[in-house]
């Protein structure tokens, strides 16, 4: 039996969506028949429909079947999609959830109904291995219904509940923050070819070092000096290296590489 009774509106079920509609039903949150997806290339969605999801174009008619509605689109998009449901909000069974860069609760209580309970949620492209970090926030959600949010994100890697005036920087740091180590991966795996690697075994070394990096603060529960420490000895090859990319800027280059994304994804959305 599924953890929740309700049914489940996904729109814009692109990776993200189709991701977490996955992740519901692996954890036995909800079951396909719970879950409608909607897009307007239907066509994608039709190996959904053989595993029973709902797949639909209507987003009208799945919203005003559903309890809970995911907004999952561009930010760009999100005004159209909108319009579309604003005539079938009802504020006293919906919970909407929008995974829409740079838009606020605010704004979207505004186009749809004063007194609408919305969630954001801000997961990565790492939702499709269930391994995403969402971070989640409200300014007039219940308790239970925050909960409840975080719970489904959970199925699809971790979640964590912050202020909203921060959502825009979770952008930026979870969501661009991907590929910011993907970047960072493949300049080693470079590296590691103008050693004398070839290129399928420089990545494959890079990829693992990098994994092996993130769990061991992961597992460890340590910083990352403390286990850069561990491995930089006096006159040594670590240091050196980590010196010689200090003073071209790796440090530098990526926190103002983070600030820039930050601003940037503040104003992805227009109000109008």
């Amino acid at each position: 039996m599924a953890e929740f009774s309700g049914n489940i509106a996904i729109l814009g079920s692109g990776n993200i969506g189709t991701s977490l509609a996955k992740g519901l039903v692996k954890s036995n949150f909800s079951s396909p028949g719970q879950i409608s997806l909607t897009r307007r290339n239907i066509d994608a969605l039709s190996v959904f429909s053989e595993q029973g999801f709902d797949v639909s174009v209507d987003n009208a008619a799945v919203v005003a079947k559903a309890d809970i509605i995911v907004l999952s689109v561009l930010p760009q998009q999100l005004n159209s999609l909108l319009e579309q449901i604003s005539g079938v909000i009802d504020v006293n069974k919906h919970l909407v959830i929008s995974v829409a860069s740079g838009v606020s609760c605010a704004d979207i209580r505004a186009k749809l109904s004063p007194g609408l309970q919305v969630v954001r949620a801000m997961p990565n492209t790492a939702i499709a291995i269930g391994q995403s970090m969402t971070c989640v926030a409200t300014d007039n959600a219940e308790d239970t219904n925050l909960q409840q949010v975080i719970r489904m994100f959970e199925t699809v890697g971790s979640a964590v509940k912050i202020n909203e005036d921060l959502m825009t920087s979770a952008t930026a740091l979870c969501a661009c923050g991907i590929a910011f180590f993907l970047r960072a991966i493949r300049a080693a795996s470079q590296g590691g070819v103008e050693i004398g690697f070839h290129a399928e075994d420089a990545l494959k070394m890079a990829v693992q070092t990098a994994k092996g990096a993130a769990d061991l603060l992961l597992q460890m529960q340590s910083h990352p000096e403390q286990e850069i420490d561990k491995v930089t000895s006096p006159k040594g090859c670590t240091i050196a290296g980590l010196n010689e990319m200090e003073h071209n800027g790796f440090s530098s280059s990526l926190i103002k590489g983070i600030k820039l994304s930050a601003t940037k994804a503040g104003e992805l959305y227009k109000k109008e």
